[in-house]
């Protein structure tokens, strides 16, 4: 009776647990914000001359899908431009702990890219450490939204301390497909 009892117990303590459990995550609306980006796009833009290259035209074409679970969009890249062409690949993604989105690219070149994002509706800032020949700086690239197929975008750095100037800057297009 005493096994029972303590069998009963195990049981009734398994099941309260189970019932206690949280529900799965689901993703909230700042993921859904990301959506805009769902899609094939092609990116066009002009590189700036100066110490990082003679610059010139640049383009890109994304592939960009939901990862299973809705939490993070994974983007496939193919690059070319004058200073070359390659391909990579990019997570983006929120993080509530720190309440911004989070960017992550690996590419061709060896090149690996960690940004944290804001969102105001229309505009998206994201920001990053640069290490450009040795020196550090900060990078911002801005998105803005100009409809629900097309943004323009600039990216800008700056030394410690320093402004902001603008090494690159275009348009995106969604494809209709």
């Amino acid at each position: 009776m005493t096994r029972a009892l303590a069998l009963l117990a195990v049981v009734f303590c398994a099941l309260t647990l189970i019932a206690q459990a949280p529900a799965p995550l689901k993703p909230g609306p700042e993921q859904k914000n990301l959506d805009y980006f769902n899609g094939n796009w092609t990116l066009d833009g002009d590189f700036k001359p100066g110490p990082w290259g003679p610059g010139g035209k640049m383009t890109e074409t994304e592939q960009n899908t939901w990862m299973d679970g809705g939490f993070f969009l994974v983007s496939h890249v193919d690059f070319k431009g004058s200073m070359g062409g390659g391909t990579g690949i990019s997570v983006m993604g929120y993080d509530p702990n720190t309440k911004m989105y989070t960017y992550d690219e690996y590419n061709s070149a060896g090149e690996a890219e960690h940004a944290a994002g804001t969102f105001d509706g229309t505009t998206w800032t994201w920001t990053s450490d640069e290490n450009m020949g040795g020196q550090k700086m900060k990078g911002r690239f801005t998105i803005k939204e100009i409809s629900p197929t097309s943004y323009s975008f600039k990216f800008e750095i700056a030394p410690t301390g320093g402004d902001f100037a603008t090494i690159m800057d275009g348009k995106a297009t969604k494809s209709k497909s």
